[in-house]
């Protein structure tokens, strides 16, 4: 009776990790082996992983990356890709983020650009970063909508509070008056302690034509330039070659 009472106070304390691992070792006749001291340490670390995972799971929620799962454990770093292995890891592993800095991954449609966006987001999600994940040529619609419901300036502070933005297919598509604005804001707010990750298959010599006004342009390109690390990816297309092997397996199969 008292451990199901006990079991029930942690549990209404919000400490589950520690419930569950002290479950676990009233089930396991060597436990009780264990100095008071040992069994209270391996129940104090149930409670932190715990918190962690729940944590983490929490981050990866909010962030809406497009590839949740991609790690950088899983980098495809094989020749001909313009990867660098150690780069990304060492990059991973700084402190890019909380000193403002940007990272640009550029490199033709297709090689793999936004996988390695969300594999670094996920990284950073694990380092217990706050991240969101934007799609620039969608933002237009979501910024008009927000700006009619209201609700950009509220927006404008949650982002300006989360550690990393990713700025998914920049320049993809032509930029309006009112969201190259909204992007220099955007922008603008992230200052020295909040990193920014952007994919993009346009030069950034091509940029400030893109972005249009010279003005905003002069002003989101010396904010971007300021700090920024470049991976530049090469190869053909990986969308063409996971078709090319679908078709050939599905033919194989067939015949």
């Amino acid at each position: 009776m008292m451990t199901h009472t006990t079991l029930a106070q942690l549990r209404s304390l919000k400490l589950d990790g520690f419930a569950a691992a002290l479950e676990e070792q009233l089930a396991q006749p060597g436990a009780s082996a264990l100095a008071f001291e040992e069994r209270l340490a391996l129940l104090i670390d149930r409670e932190l992983l715990w918190r962690n995972d729940r944590k983490l799971a929490r981050l990866l929620q909010r962030a809406r990356l497009k590839y949740p799962h991609a790690t950088i454990e899983d980098l495809d770093a094989r020749p001909g890709r313009g990867i660098d292995r150690k780069q990304v890891t060492s990059l991973a592993l700084s402190d890019w983020i909380t000193t403002g800095h940007t990272v640009l991954i550029g490199g033709p449609t297709g090689v793999g650009k936004t996988w390695l966006a969300c594999a670094l987001a996920q990284y950073a999600c694990r380092r217990g970063h706050s991240v969101a994940y934007l799609r620039v040529p969608r933002l237009a619609e979501e910024l008009r909508i927000l700006h009619g419901s209201g609700g950009f300036g509220k927006w404008l502070l949650q982002m300006a509070k989360t550690d990393l933005i990713v700025l998914d297919d920049w320049a993809v598509a032509p930029l309006d008056a009112v969201t190259r604005n909204d992007l220099l804001e955007l922008i603008d707010d992230r200052g020295s302690s909040r990193g920014l990750l952007i994919t993009s298959q346009l030069p950034v010599e091509h940029w400030h034509g893109w972005i249009g006004d010279s003005t905003i342009a002069d002003a989101i390109l010396d904010r971007l330039m300021h700090r920024i690390h470049r991976i530049t990816l090469a190869g053909d297309s990986l969308r063409k070659s996971a078709q090319k092997t679908s078709t050939t397996s599905s033919g194989s199969h067939t015949a």
